[in-house]
């Protein structure tokens, strides 16, 4: 892990002597903690590392995480109260003046607090080095993400096995859920989007007490976690036979996807995936029914350092980026079609870590 140490410091505009990771409560935990350390176990609530330029990092945890965090190759210290905590901080690091913090995960609190223990400290926020770190997949991330892939793929071909009538939106939320860890997840991604007819129109509905009825669209929107590293698929079925309509939307956003993948080029910008995209719908019937953004980068997050393909994406594409690629049109009141996959670049083009059918399937 020293060498994504290494990157983050490469990567900040204004030199560090040392960055601070700081978990809080467990709806404040920076998966960057992760990211640096390469745990994959634990929860590590109130604890802290601190990472150098030279690639090392110490780690100040609780008694219970212990045993978890000697798994790392860190210099790992236990506290038993907050006292010995920050007496275990100002021995790492009180004689340090520039360090970096992740602005975007830290809480309020916690900012605070290091502010009056470290006074002599200039805390400044280095969110962006480390986004612009995590972007850039190394071998080990690729081969967990394509590892989360494959399980995806797998449970997206047995769901076609699941569709049937009476079926309820929950019940197949929760049979694509397990089937992933039957698979070798560690967990869902997220939450598990399993939507019929009009509610397949709303992109981030996840599921309720709707039964499947003929006719229906059936989008299911899910992704596997490995070792904390993700996947994120979404395939579109009909249930009965499809009429022309839901066969002409499908047909836009199986085109509008593989234009994506054959406008991936390392050097353009990310705005220019997304704009080919969004121009090929808007000259269709169409127009104005998409509504997000064709993709965003995955990786230990599922919207990973929030950088998206959209029409104002200044990213520009690098080999080894991953990103979902994920058009979609949207007809309220009637339903909607969302393909997605991801896909790792290369300097050639793209690998497909996603391969289970993209095909119109009428069940």
């Amino acid at each position: 892990m020293k060498d994504r140490v290494k990157r983050i410091f490469n990567n900040l505009e204004k030199k560090s002597e040392a960055i601070i990771i700081k978990n809080s409560d467990e709806h404040h935990i920076d998966e960057n903690f992760f990211y640096v350390t390469g745990l994959n176990q634990g929860l590590f609530e109130g604890s802290i590392a601190i990472l150098f330029p030279d690639g090392n990092i110490d780690l100040i945890v609780p008694e219970l995480e212990f045993e978890t965090a000697k798994k790392a190759d860190v210099n790992a210290n236990i506290y038993k109260n907050e006292k010995e905590f920050y007496n275990l901080l100002n021995n790492s690091i009180s004689s340090f003046q520039n360090i970096g913090l992740n602005f975007k995960s830290i809480s309020l609190r916690d900012f605070l607090k290091l502010k009056n223990k470290l006074s002599n400290a200039d805390f400044f926020d280095i969110s962006e080095g480390i986004e612009k770190t995590r972007l850039i997949k190394d071998q080990d991330e690729i081969k967990l993400i394509r590892k989360a892939c494959g399980i995806a793929d797998n449970v997206a071909k047995k769901i076609p096995e699941l569709i049937c009538e009476d079926l309820y939106e929950y019940e197949l939320a929760a049979e694509i859920s397990y089937l992933m860890q039957k698979n070798g997840a560690d967990s869902p991604a997220f939450e598990t989007i399993s939507s019929f007819g009009k509610n397949s129109a709303e992109p981030h509905y996840s599921h309720g007490n709707v039964k499947l009825k003929r006719g229906d669209f059936v989008l299911c929107d899910f992704g596997a976690s490995v070792k904390k590293y993700n996947s994120d698929i979404t395939r579109t079925f009909v249930f009965g036979n499809a009429t022309n309509q839901q066969k002409e939307i499908y047909e836009t956003v199986l085109n509008a996807q593989q234009i994506a993948f054959d406008t991936i080029k390392t050097g353009l910008k990310g705005r220019d995936v997304h704009n080919a995209v969004d121009s090929f719908i808007n000259n269709t019937k169409f127009k104005g029914r998409f509504i997000h953004s064709t993709g965003h980068s995955l990786g230990i997050a599922v919207h990973d350092g929030g950088v998206r393909l959209s029409h104002n994406s200044e990213v520009e594409l690098k080999e080894n980026m991953i990103f979902t690629i994920e058009p979609g049109v949207y007809i309220p009141e009637m339903g909607g079609v969302r393909i997605e996959d991801d896909v790792l670049i290369k300097k050639d083009g793209i690998e497909l870590l996603t391969n289970s059918s993209r095909e119109l399937i009428e069940i």
